[in-house]
């Protein structure tokens, strides 16, 4: 089982972002700032989730020599056009609407924040959606509620069973956390130890 030299603090309420790091083995915490998640619109797709990453791990204050801040960020790009979270029914099934059939990009950003350092990385992950019918897109809104997820969809629930055909890269970082990268940051910052 892995275990930390510091305290982990997740700097994110996302429930897909927490079951990673739980299935992973770590033990954290969870801490949260609000935070202005707009960005420059002439910023290139892929900085954005950095940015944004960056922007949640600084906004939480009193942090100790013994801890570590993890944030993340993900965003969905289809023919260069970022698909943020929907904001209602109508926003959802345009953005599930222009998915269907394409690849698209899944970008996801992470910052890892010390007292001593800020440490960044990115992941892509291309996603192929099959074509999707009106009422595979009606059921999965109704039945999922995506409205907390970039692209307004997630890859594990049922659009993403049965209407991705194919994936290249992580998985993870479709889900919201490369936990790959985290888990190589963390142990060049030297964090990580086994009980064997």
């Amino acid at each position: 089982m892995p275990k930390l030299t510091k305290k982990l603090i997740l700097a994110s309420n996302s429930p897909r972002r927490k079951q990673i790091l739980t299935d992973a083995g770590f033990t954290f915490s969870v801490k949260v700032s609000d935070v202005d998640e707009s960005f420059p619109t002439e910023m290139a797709p892929s900085d954005v989730p950095i940015y944004l990453a960056q922007k949640k791990a600084m906004a939480l204050q009193n942090i100790g020599e013994n801890d570590i801040i993890l944030a993340a960020d993900t965003i969905v790009v289809v023919e260069n056009e970022i698909l943020n979270k929907p904001k209602n029914f109508d926003e959802a099934f345009e953005m599930l609407s222009k998915l269907s059939g394409k690849t698209h990009s899944v970008y996801t950003g992470i910052c890892i924040r010390t007292t001593e350092s800020i440490k960044t990385d990115l992941d892509a992950t291309h996603v192929t959606f099959k074509n999707l019918t009106s009422d595979e897109i009606t059921y999965y809104i109704n039945y999922c509620q995506p409205f907390d997820k970039a692209g307004s969809y997630g890859v594990q629930d049922f659009i993403g069973m049965i209407g991705i055909p194919k994936i290249s890269g992580s998985y993870y970082t479709v889900m919201g956390l490369p936990i790959h990268l985290v888990y190589e940051k963390l142990v060049a910052l030297g964090f990580v130890s086994f009980d064997n």
